[in-house]
């Protein structure tokens, strides 16, 4: 197989915005086992006095998570956050609605907000606009925020929180344009609910940051009209619209390499229509995205059958999808595109950690470990730092038979100007043929070349599983150089790496 030939140019004098840890963030929903023997589970071998999962709160922290959204998702548009606090022995079991599910909400608000701590955090809270509205987040605001002397701040100090919780990120319902969700709304009621919740929050606190529902996926008939009818409404009094969107190998690997362009296209889409709104309203203000559910899910799987019936089982095994080297690849470009989108993109979140189509895998009573896409979500999260760079990529391309002529190569890089630090982040999309790719870099000067990882494998359908989780890992990429300030390496064909390089630094 011939190698095409893919140019990179990089200056730290082009900038696209800085690295945000909250692009590095992930999802907890009452879903399944993401919390019950998930996160949680009183009596595992590893458990501390809190029944946290201590190897889980390891491999959370390895993973590098900034951010973590709870408690849904669908599950939060018929949620009563106070079944969730105070005695275990007190609180009471629902029927959770969204996924036919029993709640017995022995993890709830003060639990999760102890487990943010330990895992090192920050949590961002959604609230209930399905089956509730603005007194009820006033409520909650007031549980988590308030220092003290009211009723419900009180409350949360009887339940043995004296300080208060200090939330900023909130998202103001959940996928509220989809006819799935409980309580769904028609755009011009979810505006008016989003709008006047947000302007109550903000008397009772003005420092938070506040989320509008966007539209669910950019297949929705709705997409872009829902964005301007919301936003019209709630503009100068939200900071961001959510993005959500997933992506399914649906049995053409060339289309579900083409991830990143579609998300980058989503993004460009939602950008548009939210500036359109700027442009209207003549407004100063501009209102970022939170793209906070994203990840390959493969919904096709027979794996993941929702319970039905007179069956309404605690946290039933749902969505435990095993992720393939593609998918880890894909993972990888997503975040590549998130990155070069940090202008407009201030948040993120992968949906989700644990169990539920997650990096994170747990057997009940047993061990914990890490799927494939666990990889280049990590390696991400630890060598991005500083600022994104605004790159020039030329690249050869390969027909994708939904979405036309992709190139074959994504890429970014970060930039430290502190320590000197350099990361380049680099997809093959390619199926059949390596890339060799030539990044100049002269405008830095002095850089040396300190390490180079690549996560691929001569069967891109191999899988991790509690059995074996460790043929495949990220490795050495042998024959990468750096010389005269080019990089220069051959990426294999679906293949995701990263390139270390510091000033003046000797190769590890």
């Amino acid at each position: 197989m011939a190698a095409g030939r893919a140019r990179v140019t990089g200056n730290p004098a082009f900038v696209v915005g800085p690295v945000r840890r909250e692009t590095f963030g992930a999802f907890v929903e009452h879903l399944g086992r993401c919390v019950y023997t998930g996160i949680y589970e009183p009596g595992h071998p590893t458990a501390d006095d809190s029944g946290w999962r201590r190897d889980v709160l390891d491999l959370v922290r390895e993973l590098g998570v900034g951010l973590v959204r709870y408690p849904g998702g669908n599950f939060v548009s018929g949620y009563r956050w106070e079944d969730g606090i105070g005695p275990k022995q007190d609180r009471p079991t629902r029927l959770d609605l969204a996924w036919h599910s029993t709640e017995t909400n022995q993890v709830g608000l003060d639990d999760f907000m102890d487990w943010c701590a330990k895992a090192g955090v920050e949590p961002m809270l959604a609230v209930n606009l399905g089956t509730r509205g603005v007194q009820e987040a006033l409520d909650i605001l007031e549980y988590c925020n308030h220092p003290g002397g009211t009723a419900l701040s009180d409350l949360r100090r009887k339940n043995g929180i004296d300080a208060p919780h200090g939330v900023r990120f909130w998202c103001l319902g959940n996928e509220m344009d989809g006819e799935w969700q409980i309580g769904h709304k028609p755009a011009a009621e979810y505006a008016r609910l989003a709008a006047t919740t947000a302007r109550a929050m903000r008397m009772a606190d003005d420092g938070l940051r506040l989320v509008a529902c966007g539209s669910s996926n950019s297949a929705m008939a709705t997409f872009g009209e829902w964005e301007r009818e919301v936003l019209s409404e709630a503009y100068e009094v939200v900071d961001f619209v959510s993005a959500h969107h997933y992506f399914e190998n649906a049995g053409v690997l060339e289309d579900h390499l083409a991830a990143g362009l579609v998300m980058d296209r989503f993004i460009r889409d939602i950008v548009a229509h939210v500036d359109h709104v700027k442009s209207v309203r003549k407004s100063s203000k501009v209102v970022n995205i939170s793209f906070d559910e994203w990840n390959v899910w493969h919904m096709n799987s027979p794996r993941t059958p929702l319970p039905s019936g007179d069956d309404w089982p605690e946290a039933p095994e749902l969505l435990e999808d095993l992720y393939t080297v593609a998918d880890a690849v894909v993972v990888g470009d997503l975040l590549i595109t998130l990155l070069n989108h940090t202008d407009r993109v201030h948040a993120a979140c992968l949906a989700q950690l644990v169990n539920v189509i997650a990096p994170i895998m747990t057997c009940p009573g047993g061990a914990a470990w890490k799927q494939t896409i666990f990889h280049p979500f990590a390696l991400t999260s630890a060598h991005a730092r500083g600022t994104v760079l605004r790159l020039a990529v030329v690249s050869p391309s390969f027909a994708s038979p939904r979405h036309g002529e992709i190139p074959a190569l994504s890429a970014a890089a970060t930039h430290d100007p502190a320590s000197g630090e350099v990361a380049v982040f680099a997809v093959n999309r390619s199926t059949t043929d390596p890339l060799h790719l030539d990044v100049d870099l002269g405008g830095f000067g002095g850089l040396q070349l300190t390490g180079a990882l690549t996560f691929t494998s001569d069967d891109p359908l191999w899988r991790a599983s509690e059995q074996d989780s460790t043929s495949v890992l990220p490795r050495s990429l042998e024959g990468a150089v750096l010389d005269g300030g080019r990089l220069a390496a051959e990426l294999a064909p679906i293949s995701w790496s990263v390139f270390r390089l510091v000033r003046g630094a000797r190769r590890a």
